[in-house]
């Protein structure tokens, strides 16, 4: 009996391409697992048998132990994000603002943030910055009464930015590069309120200006009236004078009383 298949020697010409394909196919493979590509603005977190193992991978052509270690990208380019939030006063007050932070995942802290937070850079906002922005906010308004707030809304920007980034410092997975606050809105009635206490603040400091400058005309004047003497407006006299005048004062010093002296004038 006949069997249709062909005898295929491991030593002939058949063994051998099929020999020689396999290991082509397995060379392959291996290389296309053992090399991988970081883009820029990325770096790699990469694991052995699930383990995170050395520090993060830069941007570039990198190299992995085949099926043995795993890869994990990061995004480290700057990202925006607007959070909207209510917040309390120290009056117990009602705002409502929004808070733009731009940020950064530290390349070198890729690694730990896998290991103790996410396995991927979208959770980062959620887990990490928002959490102490929103502590931060309440933190800081919570100080302040709502007029100083509405009068003092850059100063209290740079406030809760310094707060924000002292907060995220504690734990330096990120980078904070800034913090805008916008679009701050308070009832009608307690800003009107503002604005009238803005107007009488704006009129004490103008009265108070013309207070100062009316003390300092007056310290002028005193100090002129001081030092007029006989002799100084006598000189101021002689040097005014045209000759025409008959009556010119006497000579100080002179014994006279300081009666005037009559002149002829020019005719």
């Amino acid at each position: 009996m006949t069997t249709p298949f062909r005898n295929v020697t491991p030593n002939g010409p058949g063994g051998t391409t099929t020999l020689l394909l396999v290991l082509s196919f397995t060379g392959f493979l291996l290389l296309t697992q053992a090399f991988f590509v970081v883009p820029a603005g990325q770096v790699s977190v990469v694991t052995t048998l699930g383990k995170v193992s050395g520090g993060s991978r830069k941007p570039g052509l990198n190299f992995k132990v085949p099926f043995v270690q795993n890869t994990y990208p990061f995004n480290v380019q700057t990202q925006v994000r607007p959070e909207k939030f209510d917040s309390l006063t120290k009056d117990l007050q009602v705002i409502s603002a929004t808070a733009t932070v731009k940020y950064a995942l530290k390349p070198n802290e890729a690694g730990r943030v896998f290991k103790t937070i996410s396995y991927n850079d979208r959770e980062i906002y959620n887990r990490i910055i928002q959490p102490s922005l929103l502590k931060a906010l309440k933190s800081v308004f919570s100080k302040y009464e709502l007029v100083t707030i509405a009068s003092s809304w850059s100063d209290i920007s740079e406030l809760v930015e310094d707060t924000v980034a002292e907060e995220l410092n504690k734990f330096d997975y990120v980078d904070v590069q800034s913090l805008d606050l916008t679009g701050l809105t308070i009832a009608d009635e307690y800003r009107a309120a503002i604005e009238q206490k803005q107007i009488a603040e704006q009129q004490l400091l103008r009265a108070q200006t013309e207070v100062k400058i009316a003390e300092q005309e007056a310290l002028r004047y005193d100090t002129l009236n001081k030092s007029l003497d006989d002799q100084v407006l006598f000189k101021l006299f002689l040097d005014k004078w045209n000759g025409e005048t008959q009556v010119v004062p006497s000579l100080p010093g002179n014994g006279s009383g300081n009666v005037p002296v009559i002149v002829r004038g020019k005719n």
